[in-house]
């Protein structure tokens, strides 16, 4: 049979030893040790092959914003309202340049799938939508980008937010988003939210519950909305610090609803360590979901990015590996088992969440391939190993050669 390319000398879980990718027509045609062909080949070297990076919440439009926003408290309520000062003055144009740069990076560090959230409402407008919106169709060679447009500063107050929501959902938004929590009636936000994402049969995705206070929580009202609209696998919920500030029995307790409902859950270390605890003085806790809880009670949990270099996280490369490490390290989890269920929260979980419809490595499936060079998935996590190529639909996208050590 004629292959394309052949990438060879792999890793893969489930099969012995080392194997050969054979590549045909934007998917995998063969996979066994030492395929023949005289075709272009590209040597792996023992790295390991998966499906690529998915990284299932992240803000391109506000990233990279540090030069029009001032840190001075490190609070939430402080990122919300620098965040919004700076982006009325958001134009299409330097939205798309500014996460143009972010989407980059992360393409070069393995990710091949990501949703991004994009701010609409009367200050913002729809510019940063359509620097999105722009910027999905000029990489697509590279990235599968979900929009979902997301109302972060509120909604039953300003009720223009939402026809500017409903515009976009007609005009190719894949879901959309809100933030219970910054709106004078949460219970009402989260049911119209609920009501857009109905009309136009998209996901959903709720910011909530991003404070160290274990109760007045909205996961009830999310879990209400969702079974009685039977949305169940289309509802996804991010932050969720307060559950760091509750007994493991209870959390246990409300994963078990989670799962049973069908709504996903996303930890962002990074944003979450830097915004929680501000008000201790030792002591400080981490803020972090706990989710190796969730997830061992049956919740689809994933890691993700969030923000970079904004108020929100004034840190980042949109490296999901160092993002998977940085959890791992926070969660003080060590067993292989453990970091191998760590690595999955930013690949096969993510991609569930995201409900990627083909994501594996696998004869006839889509050849989206990225190596990593590690031997595993626990040690990538341990090592934040460097990812080495990538490859969308057979086409390679990017190539990040390994260092090599020069002796003088």
């Amino acid at each position: 049979m004629a292959f394309d390319t052949i990438i060879a000398n792999v890793r893969l879980p489930g099969h012995d030893g080392l194997v050969d990718l054979a590549i045909a027509a934007g998917r995998i045609a063969a996979i066994a040790p030492d395929l023949p062909g005289d075709m272009p080949r590209w040597d792996a070297g023992g790295a390991l092959a998966f499906p690529g990076f998915a990284d299932s919440h992240v803000h391109l439009d506000k990233a990279c914003i540090l030069d029009r926003c001032a840190i001075c408290e490190g609070t939430l309520t402080e990122a919300i309202q620098q965040t919004a000062a700076a982006k009325a003055g958001f134009t299409t144009e330097n939205v798309y340049a500014r996460a143009k740069t972010v989407l980059e990076k992360a393409i070069l560090h393995g990710t091949n799938r990501m949703r991004s959230f994009v701010e609409v409402d009367p200050r913002a407008g729809t510019r940063s939508f359509e620097a999105l919106t722009a910027l999905r169709q000029d990489y697509a060679f590279a990235v599968d980008l979900d929009i979902c447009a997301f109302a972060q500063e509120g909604l039953t107050q300003e009720m223009a937010t939402y026809d500017m929501l409903d515009a976009c959902l007609g005009q190719g938004a894949q879901m959309v988003g809100g933030c219970p929590y910054a709106d004078p009636d949460p219970e009402r936000h989260i049911a119209l939210i609920f009501d857009l994402a109905q009309k136009h049969g998209t996901d959903v995705d709720f910011h909530l519950d991003f404070d160290l206070d274990p109760t007045g929580s909205a996961i009830p009202a999310v879990l209400r909305e969702t079974e009685a609209r039977r949305y169940g696998g289309r509802v996804s919920i991010g932050h969720v610090s307060k559950l760091s500030a509750m007994a493991p029995e209870e959390v246990s307790r409300i994963a078990r609803r989670l799962a049973d409902a069908g709504v996903a859950l996303t930890v962002l270390p990074a944003t979450d360590l830097f915004l929680m605890g501000r008000g201790q003085d030792r002591l400080v806790p981490r803020g972090m979901a706990p989710a190796r809880i969730l997830h061992e009670e049956g919740v689809v949990t994933t890691v993700a990015t969030n923000n970079v270099l904004n108020p929100f996280t004034p840190y980042g490369d949109a490296s999901l590996a160092r993002m998977a490490n940085l959890f791992a390290n926070v969660a003080q989890i060590s067993r292989e088992g453990d970091l191998a269920a760590a690595f999955a929260m930013v690949t096969d979980e993510a991609a569930r969440l995201m409900r990627v419809p083909e994501y594996g490595i696998a004869v006839g499936g889509v050849a989206d391939v990225v190596l990593i060079d590690a031997p595993d998935a626990a040690s990538a996590v341990r090592e934040v190993a460097p990812v080495l190529a990538g490859w969308k639909a057979g086409h390679q996208t990017f190539e990040r050669p390994r260092a090599r050590l020069i002796q003088g």
